[in-house]
């Protein structure tokens, strides 16, 4: 698939007023700075781009944001496979950038590397989720990004997860645990040391012991950082408690 897959209709035509706005006086298309709220929905591309393991739960995960994105009028989605489409004058008409389930080592230019830490670093938001971090292992930069890399999933099963901070809008109506049926990922190096963690693992309702983060949030530069384990599956996208998660997660990321 190449090209940016854009979703209905009325999106493409407020996606291409916001570009329309941008030469106007006044405006500017750099992405805002995330240092307090602003108005008017959020604009987030979403990458779904594999060069590694390829999840069945994509097409779910871009509907799903499709749909909240329409049905909450709070931001709109252009979703995209074609990696070559991150670049620098792209970025600039979005405030969020999603690495939902991607994978392996994207073939990313420097200058698109560049652009990507850049757009962050200057107030752009990103988000990641599931195996945002199985991507882009011989870019430590990314890994720095994104807070963490995959090791493994040694458990695929109904666990626990328990809610560590109950403040943070992408966490604030979960209560303080939940139940799902997920693959769940295990890190190569603990990321709590550098981020603020959100969800780990009930390691008891596994069998296990140790400390698993699985949600966390991060400031790089100007920008904020939201990385979620879970979504390995398309009956995770579509459970309501997660599509909270990324809907407040996409309005913190934003600054909203």
């Amino acid at each position: 698939m190449t090209g940016l897959t854009r979703a209905p209709g009325w999106i493409v035509g407020l996606l291409f007023g916001c570009l329309a706005c941008s030469s106007q006086p006044g405006t500017t298309s750099t992405p805002t700075t995330p240092s307090g709220p602003t108005s008017g929905s959020v604009r987030l591309l979403m990458l779904t781009a594999t060069a590694g393991f390829r999840h069945d739960s994509i097409a779910t995960a871009r509907q799903v944001l499709t749909s909240l994105g329409t049905s909450s009028g709070e931001f709109t989605i252009t979703a995209t496979e074609d990696v070559s489409a991150i670049n620098a004058s792209t970025l600039a008409n979005y405030d969020v950038l999603f690495f939902a389930l991607t994978s392996g080592e994207l073939a990313f230019t420097t200058d698109q590397k560049a652009a990507i830490l850049a757009f962050v670093s200057r107030g752009g938001g990103f988000l990641g989720a599931h195996s945002a971090t199985d991507t882009l292992y011989d870019w430590p930069e990314y890994g720095a990004l994104v807070g963490a890399y995959f090791r493994e999933h040694p458990w695929t099963q109904q666990a626990s997860v328990i809610v560590e901070d109950r403040a943070h809008p992408a966490t604030s109506a979960l209560g303080d645990r939940f139940s799902i049926h997920e693959e769940f990922y295990a890190f190569r190096e603990n990321p709590r040391p550098r981020v603020q963690v959100l969800l780990r693992l009930d390691t008891a309702s596994v069998g296990a012991s140790g400390d698993y983060p699985l949600a966390w949030v991060q400031s790089y530069g100007n920008g904020r950082v939201y990385y979620n384990a879970l979504g390995h599956f398309a009956s995770t996208w579509n459970d309501p408690q997660f599509q909270q998660q990324i809907k407040g997660a996409i309005r913190w990321a934003a600054g909203r």
